[in-house]
Parts: C-alpha cells; sequence; structure tokens
C-alpha cells in the first residue's frame, strides 16, 4: 500500500495473536502493514512501525510490551499510517509534540526553578566553595529580583537588559560575571527543553550591540593597598585591637594569603615542627593545595591554637571567624580604605622594590599560576626560597616604623 508520493509501508495486517506474544524468540515477528514485534536475546520486548520515506527505511518505536498490548501497538500503528497517507514524518511530527509538551511545561519553570536545577546538575564539578557562594549571591541579589519568578519561555533580551543595564555602569566587572551566569542557566534550560530559540544573555553578535564594553565603561579598580612603607606602623596599630580578627588579619598579613584562605583555616593544617601551613585545594582559587612557610612571627600567632587543639585556627566561641570580621576590623580602626585583599598587593610592592628576590618565587608566595611551560619546569614548591622571602617579609612588617620609605636590597643567595 503506497502513502503519498515518498512514504510507503508493507500491506500485509493482523498476523500476530495476543496469546502467542510472551513466547516469541528473539527476532523481529511481523504483524502487518509495517508492525513489527521484537524481542531481544536479552529478552526484552517491544513495538516497532518500520515506514519507507524518501527512500529510505525509518523505524518508530511504539513502546515496550506488556506496557504496550497488542490492540494498542496496532492503534498506534495506525495514527502513524495515517500522518503518513498526509506526507508527514510521524517520529518527526512525535519529537515536535515533545518539544511543544517540553515547551508548555516550560511556562511553569522559572529562571530561579532552573537555576537550581542547574546548581544540582553543576556542584559536583565546582570544586572551590566560594565559587558557588559567589554564584548564587550574585543571582540572589541582582537577577531573581527582577525576573526570578519569570517563566523560562518569556525570558527575553528585555528581561536580561532590565538586570543588567542598572548596573553595567556602576559595576561592570560583577554585570559581566552576572550575565554570564545568566546565560549560563539558559543554556542549560535549552539543553532540557525547557525554551527554544537563540540565548538572549549571549554577548557575541547580540548584546555587544547593545551594551558597551566593559573595558571602555570606565579602567579596573584594584582592591586599595597600604603603601607598603606604612605596613610596620599599621601592624604596630592592629596589635593595640582587642577584637579576636586582629590576630587572624596580622597572619595573613605575614602570610600574604587570601582572606578565605584564613577565615576558614584548620588547626590540622599547621606543621609547627616543618613551620609549614598546608592550604588545601578546595580553598584555593586555583585549585591547587599550597604550601605557605611559616615566619616566627606567623608561628607564634598560631601556637597557642594549635596547643589548644581547637578546629579553627581564629575562632569565637568554638566557632571560626564571621566572613565579614576583617571588614568590621578594618572600619573600627578608622581604615575603611583598605581591603584586606589590598595587603598582599603591598606584599607584591615591597618585594619589587627593596628585595631582589626572584619574581617567580614571589608569584608562587602569592599561589599565583605561572606560564604553563614555566610552570612545567617548577613542580617543586620551591620552600625554602620561599621561607627566605617570608622571613624578610616578616622582618619588615614587624620591625620597629622608621621614617625611612625603603629598606636596602637583600642578597638571598
Amino acid at each position: 500500500m503506497v502513502y503519498g508520493k515518498d512514504c510507503t509501508v508493507a500491506r500485509e495486517n493482523n498476523r500476530l495473536s495476543a496469546i502467542g506474544l510472551t513466547s516469541k524468540p528473539p527476532g523481529f515477528h511481523a504483524d502487518g502493514r509495517g508492525l513489527y514485534f521484537s524481542v531481544s536475546a536479552s529478552g526484552s520486548r517491544s513495538w516497532i512501525f518500520r515506514y519507507m520515506l524518501r527512500g529510505k527505511s525509518r523505524d518508530m518505536g511504539l513502546g515496550p510490551f506488556p506496557d504496550v498490548g497488542l490492540a494498542d501497538a496496532r492503534a498506534k500503528a495506525e495514527d502513524a499510517r495515517a500522518l503518513c497517507r498526509e506526507g508527514i514524518d510521524p517520529i518527526e511530527r512525535r519529537e515536535a509534540d515533545r518539544r511543544a509538551k517540553n515547551f508548555e511545561d516550560a511556562r511553569s519553570v522559572s529562571f530561579q526553578d532552573c537555576t537550581t536545577l542547574y546548581f544540582e546538575a553543576n556542584k559536583a564539578a565546582w570544586r572551590n566553595p566560594q565559587h558557588t557562594r559567589d554564584w548564587e549571591l550574585s543571582l540572589k541579589n541582582h537577577v531573581f529580583p527582577n525576573m526570578g519568578t519569570l517563566p523560562l519561555a518569556d525570558v527575553d533580551v528585555g528581561a536580561v537588559l532590565k538586570v543588567l543595564e542598572p548596573m553595567w555602569l556602576t559595576t561592570p566587572v560583577t554585570a559581566g560575571r552576572v550575565r554570564g551566569r545568566i546565560e549560563a542557566v539558559l543554556a542549560y534550560a535549552t539543553a532540557r527543553g525547557y525554551r527554544e530559540g537563540a540565548n538572549p544573555a549571549r554577548w557575541r553578535h547580540h548584546l555587544e550591540h547593545l551594551l558597551p564594553k566593559s573595558k571602555k565603561v570606565r579602567a579596573v579598580r584594584h582592591h586599595p593597598a597600604l603603601p607598603f612603607d606604612r605596613i610596620a606602623a599599621f601592624v604596630l596599630d592592629l596589635r593595640k585591637q582587642t577584637e579576636a580578627a586582629a590576630a587572624a588579619l596580622e597572619f595573613l598579613i605575614l602570610t600574604a594569603a587570601r582572606s578565605g584562605e584564613v577565615i576558614r583555616a584548620k588547626v590540622s593544617e599547621i606543621d609547627l615542627d616543618r613551620a609549614v601551613w598546608t592550604v588545601p585545594a578546595e580553598r584555593m582559587k586555583a585549585g591547587m593545595v599550597h604550601h605557605v612557610p611559616l615566619s616566627k612571627a606567623a608561628r607564634l600567632i598560631v601556637k597557642p591554637a594549635v596547643e589548644a587543639g581547637q578546629e579553627y585556627l581564629f575562632q569565637v566561641h568554638d566557632r571560626r571567624l564571621p566572613g565579614k570580621s576583617f571588614f568590621k576590623l578594618l572600619r573600627s580602626m578608622d581604615r575603611a580604605d583598605l581591603t584586606t585583599h589590598g595587603f598582599r598587593s603591598t606584599f607584591r610592592d615591597w618585594a619589587a622594590a627593596t628585595t631582589d628576590h626572584a619574581n617567580h618565587v614571589v608569584e608562587m608566595a602569592l599561589a599565583h599560576t605561572v606560564g604553563r611551560i614555566e610552570g612545567a619546569y617548577r613542580r617543586d614548591p620551591m620552600i625554602e626560597k620561599r621561607r627566605a622571602l617570608m622571613n624578610d617579609w616578616a622582618d619588615y612588617v614587624t620591625r620597629r616604623p622608621t621614617t625611612a620609605t625603603v629598606i636596602p636590597m637583600r642578597t638571598t643567595g
């Protein structure tokens, strides 16, 4: 029998009986007019509708047996034949129907709902907890208030611009990250079949024509850093503070570490005998274990916590310091002009201006990654060279302040 000019199926009909289906051997068993009962070598059974379309044979699965019985399979096959008579590919029609249903279901899936699904699907690959928190907070603060409850099907370029435009000129770096995160969530939604069409948050050939490039908006703002010739006076003032965060901040300065690394530092990471602090990979920005040589001044700060056997190096009431402890401490010292990250710049400026320590040693002390080729030859952490660097830094930081702005260069050998 011929359906239209492009689609054909076999002529025979109703050759199978419901009673004999459970005893059929492996293979394809024809019922007629393109309907087959398939039995695999493992014994699983299912229905197949076979037809020819534009000179190419196609097999359409109609469901497993016994979930789909003989009568249901014949009815489904007849529906497929009806489409063939109209010149419509039944497989393509079924896929189109599924996409339409997914798209309709998306009317009840909000952007915020999809973000939750995206987190669940990707959190195993995010080794750094801070990365996850940054994602969550940026979307919660900047995206959800505007389009969190918006159905995915309704998220268009207008909705995206409503989020981005107010922050694009004031906080371009954050705005750029938010845009990328919106794009990622929408790409996930498209892959899941929750939405169709181009991604309205994409940059190239789209938003780049609607928003100015961030580099042209304003120059990159660096973290406020204390000039290195004032660090000793600052530490002297820091030691007068009674807050629990004061010792932690001095330790941060002495180790040139990041605030998150210090706030979450545990006593178990300290080896006083070797004078080394081992920061686990999950707390490092580069995702690699970092060994920090401890100067005498740094060891004196953490020794009480190690001897007491507490969990965290710096804690209050048996809990680690809150994340905003350093911010509050600097504000209480009337030094809201500074940031903890800026002390890393102070260390970097000091090393470049007053010492002859090799640049790659300084970069390793800051846990910065060196180039790929260079890094291949520097798998050894050069702990002793970095120890000499950190000892010199500690001597400089803890010296009595003078009016001098630069100390003589010291040869480290």
